[in-house]
């Protein structure tokens, strides 16, 4: 497993979650449920809580509010989970989610965050069926992953304590290797 670990750059010591971040497709939602099986942490996939919220589908905000007001959305939902001290959960993000500075430090200060990773190829085999992905519905959606991924890898680089490709992974695989490195990085800090 292609992986590496950074030292957590807050004074604070982060709520003890883990957070998921990365291209929709990656497979935070997947990834998740198999974390929260093997360690008992309960589940926060924040698009789903956002639909709740609102009482609308993602698509729906995007059309009828705007992408800039769903981002709003994320944001007051992380200072929402922070106010409330929420740890020992996996947190399951939306893939652009880390795009703000401010949404980034609030990721960290939530927990230990890691980046799944994919091949754009995978990514699209993975999304191209589903009309709930609002960036995707275009004319060229291969375009838009590849573009977006250009735009987006520096902030999920920037944010996450631990990287991994999950590309011919099976989710137990890259499931262990979190759990092993939340231990260490929980263990030394």
């Amino acid at each position: 497993m292609e992986s590496s670990a950074k030292e957590s750059s807050t004074s604070e010591k982060p709520l003890q979650n883990i957070v998921l971040v990365g291209f929709m497709g990656s497979g935070k939602s997947s990834i998740g449920r198999e974390l929260h099986q093997n360690l008992g942490y309960e589940l926060i996939d924040t698009d789903h809580v956002i639909e709740q919220q609102t009482g609308k589908s993602i698509p729906e905000i995007f059309e009828q509010e705007s992408e800039a007001i769903f981002r709003d959305y994320e944001t007051a939902l992380l200072e929402q989970l922070l106010s409330n001290k929420t740890s020992k959960h996996i947190i399951s993000t939306g893939g652009g989610m880390v795009c703000s500075p401010k949404n980034q430090t609030l990721l960290r200060q939530l927990g230990f965050v890691v980046w799944l990773q994919c091949s754009s190829e995978e990514i699209f085999e993975r999304t191209s069926q589903n009309k709930n992905r609002p960036l995707l519905q275009c004319d060229d959606p291969m375009h838009a992953i590849k573009s977006l991924m250009l735009k987006r890898s520096p902030y999920y680089q920037e944010t996450a304590h631990l990287e991994v490709n999950t590309t011919g992974l099976s989710l137990g695989e890259v499931s262990c290797g979190i759990l092993e490195s939340a231990r260490y990085y929980y263990g030394s800090s």
